[in-house]
């Protein structure tokens, strides 16, 4: 791989596993029946403007796609921006000058282990072997800065390269501007409604929504886009959805407020299983003893906590109440 260039593994590294791809071979896909006229056609629908959402965007469009990624809210990002770590991989250059051995080995090794013998043995190699390209091309390709190494939770290595200033929006920023700079067409207050399939029940296109003013279900008009090549939907998490998490955790209630972005309510998700998409381990919603009943969503206090308890006792905190009843916490991940 080059500098300029990340191959799929490094995407999906980079990405996280979170982007679900729908292309056109979903036979069990039974969706919005296309319209008489498409209001628009692309080649690449990409659903989400977070990490997940502009890799794949960046990505399609540099293979010479006519690309468009679409943001409900009204700045892009999701909860990508808020993100306090970093990029883990190993072999980083902040790793070799500190003298760290590390190896995609260890780092799947690690991943496994903290996961508890619940993650996908395949998946993860694509994310450990991969996690270098893609710091490469974060670094290389979009002058993404990092300024530091991190030793975060799972890891038995300090692996984590740090965005400048501890913050995602130095990763979306560079992200987006490469984008944008290519020629992707990011609009933002966009949401998806539904995906459409055709006779076969193959993903065609999706329903949208453009001019939504969050949480106006009623703002916006409708239409329809046409993605000839397929429709990648990586549109976040669902815990600001109290409905959506109590079905699958009846304990975490109104009564729990969540670190994720307000628009997180699971819209994209709910979108690919109403046409046959499968989700797996929706009830392992992280609750976090780092959060604080004076502060809505992701502010001071996890950064406060993390650097004030230090990383061993927090992780014996998160091992703890982890088994706690969700009274034990005010806010879930």
């Amino acid at each position: 791989m080059t500098s300029a260039r990340m191959n799929r593994r490094a995407a999906l590294g980079l990405a996280g596993g979170t982007a679900l791809a729908l292309a056109s071979s979903g036979a069990l896909a039974r969706g919005v029946r296309a319209p008489q006229a498409w209001d628009r056609t692309v080649d690449v629908l990409v659903v989400g403007s977070g990490f997940a959402g502009l890799a794949a965007a960046i990505e399609a469009r540099t293979e010479g796609a006519d690309v468009l990624c679409i943001e409900k809210m009204s700045i892009v990002g999701g909860n990508s921006i808020l993100s306090g770590g970093g990029l883990a991989s190993p072999g980083n250059d902040l790793q070799v000058a500190a003298g760290i051995k590390d190896s995609p080995e260890l780092l799947l090794a690690d991943m496994l282990k903290s996961g508890g013998g619940l993650a996908n043995v395949e998946c993860a190699k694509v994310v450990a072997y991969g996690a270098l390209d893609a710091y490469r091309w974060a670094k290389d390709f979009l002058g993404v800065k990092f300024d530091r190494l991190g030793y975060q939770g799972g890891h038995s290595v300090a692996r984590s390269a740090c965005y400048m200033n501890g913050n995602g929006a130095n990763m979306v920023g560079p992200m987006a501007k490469k984008a944008k700079e290519l020629g992707v067409a990011l609009e933002t207050r966009t949401r998806l409604v539904n995906l459409v399939t055709d006779e076969k029940g193959a993903v065609v296109g999706a329903e949208l929504v453009k001019g939504y003013v969050f949480p106006k279900e009623d703002s916006g008009t409708r239409m329809f886009v046409h993605a000839r090549r397929g429709v990648v939907v990586a549109g976040g998490g669902f815990s600001q959805n109290v409905k959506l998490r109590m079905l699958h955790d009846p304990r975490l209630g109104p009564q729990l407020e969540s670190t994720n972005q307000p628009g997180a309510t699971g819209d994209a998700m709910m979108a690919a299983q109403r046409i046959g998409a499968a989700d797996v381990q929706m009830d392992w919603i992280q609750l976090g003893p780092w959060t604080s009943p004076d502060e809505k969503g992701f502010g001071v206090c996890p950064k406060f906590v993390e650097s004030s308890v230090g990383y061993g006792l927090m992780v014996a905190l998160d091992v703890i109440l982890t088994f706690a009843t969700p009274s034990t916490f005010h806010g879930v991940a």
